[in-house]
């Protein structure tokens, strides 16, 4: 654990800094210690924060306009040329049901929960969107996350009204991020 006064290393759970005498906290308990190990020094903890409702909407923006594009020409327009559907009955695949609108579906579904699952896991730990405004998606402590918890998160933005919870609480966290123990900081 290192000093938040002066940022010497204190070891052996000592109760005191034997370079300034700065009295040392329980470190589980320290809310600066929580991006240590991510972020190293006192002074780069500090320099992160909480990404906010706005910021994340406008990458969220982004990133589904940009992954529209793609599975739009590369998955949708091609299966439906094949399946036979007009590209002037596109609505079709909102309401009608039988294999190919099936099929469809579930392509697209699986290149959007593989982009948004794969960019967040990555080192970059961020979508497109979310990279170009400074913003990473962490674990609570700060760390990566794995397939599996950016899978999770995922999924669990089908509760669309769960987005509004990050104007509200403290940690800037939708209700995914609640529900797959993740946050998303902003390195100033």
């Amino acid at each position: 654990m290192q000093c938040p006064k002066c940022g010497m290393e204190v070891t052996g759970g000592a109760e005191k800094c034997r370079g300034c005498g700065e009295v040392m906290a329980d470190p589980s308990s320290t809310p600066q210690n929580m991006f240590s190990r991510q972020f190293g020094s006192p002074a780069a903890r500090q320099s992160v924060a909480y990404a906010g409702f706005w910021l994340r909407l406008v990458a969220f923006l982004i990133d589904y306009f940009l992954i529209g594009i793609v599975v739009a020409f590369v998955i949708v327009l091609p299966m439906m040329q094949r399946a036979g559907i007009p590209l002037e009955d596109a609505r079709i695949l909102l309401t009608g049901w039988n294999r190919q609108i099936l099929a469809i579906n579930l392509a697209a579904g699986a290149a959007n929960w593989l982009y948004w699952a794969l960019m967040e896991s990555s080192p970059w730990q961020a979508t497109l969107g979310k990279r170009m405004f400074g913003l990473r998606v962490t674990d609570l402590e700060g760390r990566r996350i794995s397939f599996a918890r950016a899978t999770g998160r995922y999924f669990g933005k089908i509760f669309f009204i769960g987005f509004i919870f990050a104007a509200f609480t403290e940690k800037k966290q939708a209700l995914h991020d609640m529900l797959a123990g993740c946050l998303v900081i902003k390195k100033i």
